[in-house]
């Protein structure tokens, strides 16, 4: 059975191109540095907003018209999985992303859970046997129930820890069995409301032990898939113990699980977080803990996660570039955790929203690549901090002053010359290159 009968095969049909259904920048059999566009950028779907969501929000009911919800159960959770991978096929796509509750429903229990669970892979794995398409990351819902309501690694309640640590367990084994690259852990709940009712150090202490049975048991089953975390600030509690990259690494660092994690970067988060997502991207490049990335945007004007597919051609251009000075994305990927907006609610709007993202990641990658081989924010930068190249700003860097040394410096100075950043330039060097690459100049 067709779910998408008015779409066909999505090609890159270049920049002129008319056709709402073409690629017009993003051509995955490019060479770009010796790999193909396709390689450097690891698109993938977000099974979740693609497959599940209705389209919903606070004030509205859903409003998404798809083929497959005629179904039930089951039934539905089948018909999903044929409708994504002809999606998949279609949009030639090479990753998917998917919780435990997007896949399979819910039982009354959690043996029945589980046994929806196992139905589900087995399809899905049939699936991929005749696909292109691989797992990026799988991850468990343990959010969403009202089991959760306190959390659910950091609950109050132990056995509310149990059943989240058994759904782990279960989506490690998951992971293995389809071949998972990476593996997420959820962020949503993980935190508090008040100090008044929150005992904080037993929490992240939990937090912690929990993490490290997951690393123990994905030795023990072998399965080698890097784990990642998701910063998820207002997500929704108010205090998020995930709240960004700089409180995640951390926690990983007290907790001494440095080493065996990376970080989800998602770029709505990053602005909930009061970061720039080039921010968050840096910031976990810097440390070495740059893993993946769910690829979205917020809106400016909105104060929540309305995680829309991303148009924003400087936002993509900075992303790219941190990617590139990152040396890629190794096993990690550009999920698209983006949802259609309310009024997109027709199948072929799925294929739509997708193509403005992979087109525009692929400008922003292009853009950056450029920007980086010239050297132009690298050079700027050296400049910037040339005082520490030579002198006592090299002695600094060497550790070979003190406040002494320090004092003896700045008392013999009769004047501090400062040099101008001309943030604006650096601005409209930025759009130079974004209209050079919008008119196919080198």
């Amino acid at each position: 059975m067709s779910y998408f009968t008015n779409v066909g095969k999505i090609n890159y049909e270049g920049s002129q191109s008319m056709n709402p259904f073409a690629f017009k920048f993003y051509n995955p059999e490019e060479m770009v540095g010796g790999q193909t566009m396709e390689e450097h950028l690891r698109f993938g779907v977000a099974y979740w907003h693609t497959f599940t969501e209705d389209l919903s929000d606070p004030f509205g009911t859903g409003t998404a018209l798809r083929p497959w919800e005629k179904f039930e159960g089951m039934d539905l959770a089948k018909a999903r999985v044929e409708a994504a991978f002809e999606f998949f096929e279609k949009l030639n796509v090479p990753y998917f992303c998917f919780h435990d509750v997007d896949i399979a429903p819910e039982g009354s229990n959690l043996r029945e859970s589980n046994q929806n669970l196992d139905t589900i892979v087995d399809m899905i794995k049939e699936y991929m046997k005749d696909s292109n398409t691989k797992l990026l990351w799988n991850t468990v819902n343990n959010f969403t129930h009202p089991r959760f309501v306190h959390g659910a690694a950091s609950s109050n309640n132990a056995d509310v820890f149990a059943y989240a640590a058994a759904k782990v367990k279960k989506g490690l084994e998951i992971g293995k069995e389809l071949g998972s690259e990476n593996y997420v852990f959820w962020g949503g709940r993980e935190g508090y409301e008040t100090l008044l009712n929150t005992d904080m150090k037993l929490e992240l202490d939990n937090l912690g032990r929990f993490f490290q049975m997951a690393i123990d048991y994905a030795k023990e089953i072998g399965f080698n898939a890097q784990f990642l975390i998701e910063p998820k600030p207002k997500e929704p509690t108010t205090h998020q113990y995930d709240f960004d990259v700089a409180s995640g690494y951390a926690f990983l660092q007290k907790y001494e699980l440095h080493d065996h994690f990376k970080f989800n970067i998602e770029a709505n988060h990053a602005t909930l977080a009061g970061h720039t997502f080039e921010h968050e991207l840096h910031y976990a490049r810097v440390n070495n803990v740059l893993g993946s990335v769910d690829a979205n945007q917020g809106h400016p004007l909105l104060g929540w996660d309305t995680d829309e597919f991303p148009t924003d051609l400087y936002s993509t251009t900075l992303a790219m570039y941190e990617i590139i000075k990152n040396g890629g994305l190794g096993r990690g990927g550009l999920n698209f955790d983006a949802k259609v907006r309310r009024g997109s609610f027709t199948p072929e709007d799925l294929f739509l929203a997708h193509i403005a993202g992979m087109d525009s990641f692929a400008v922003g990658f292009k853009v950056a690549k450029k920007l980086y081989d010239d050297r132009i924010f690298e050079d700027l930068i050296n400049n910037r901090y040339g005082s520490f190249s030579s002198g006592i700003g090299k002695e600094i860097v060497e550790e070979k002053s003190n406040f002494h040394s320090l004092e003896k410096h700045a008392l013999g100075l009769t004047e501090i010359n400062q040099e101008s950043g001309r943030l604006e330039n650096i601005k409209s060097i930025m759009n130079q290159y974004l209209l050079k690459a919008y008119a196919g100049e080198k």
